[in-house]
């Protein structure tokens, strides 16, 4: 039995050059959020992180609610989001760019509560081309979607 001609039957597509750097992007900030997520669960106090005790004037007590956040939105959520982006799946699309969207905002929001740290528009920035990256043509296209709607297959 012959091998079907797989470019004919519509096969394999072909991962745009730009989506590599929005899955490295993605793993690595879900690893960072996952590790220091993981530190503040595991000692709300902050010690293990070398923070002080309180977050005033947040109106959190101590970093279990904000680690929380940080272990499960912006750490475990953008690693599922890199496998679905990189299967080309249009719901890891909408993850994706909600995912930068938000790195972005929890910045700004930690900014305002604690103050300025050279890490924060580092992961400010890495946000950024989180949700740039995201909305390019080429990856829309690759996970079925143009301009966030789906492509109609034939």
């Amino acid at each position: 039995m012959a091998t079907p001609n797989l470019r004919v039957l519509g096969g394999p597509r072909r991962r745009p050059k730009l989506l590599w750097p929005l899955v490295v992007l993605l793993v690595l900030q879900g690893v960072g959020a996952v590790a220091g997520g993981a530190a503040f669960v595991a000692k709300p106090s902050g010690d293990v992180l070398h923070m002080s005790g309180t977050i005033d004037p947040s109106p959190f007590p101590d970093f279990l609610i904000p680690g929380l956040i940080l272990l499960v939105v912006l750490g475990i959520v953008p690693l599922v989001a890199a496998v679905g982006v990189y299967r080309g799946r249009p719901w890891a699309w909408f993850v994706s760019f909600a995912i930068g969207c938000a790195l972005v905002i929890f910045e700004i929001v930690e900014v305002a509560i604690i103050g300025f740290n050279v890490l924060q528009p580092i992961y400010g920035v890495v946000g950024l081309l989180i949700a740039l990256l995201t909305i390019t043509p080429a990856v829309q296209h690759y996970c079925g979607l143009r301009w966030g709607r789906r492509l109609a297959r034939a």
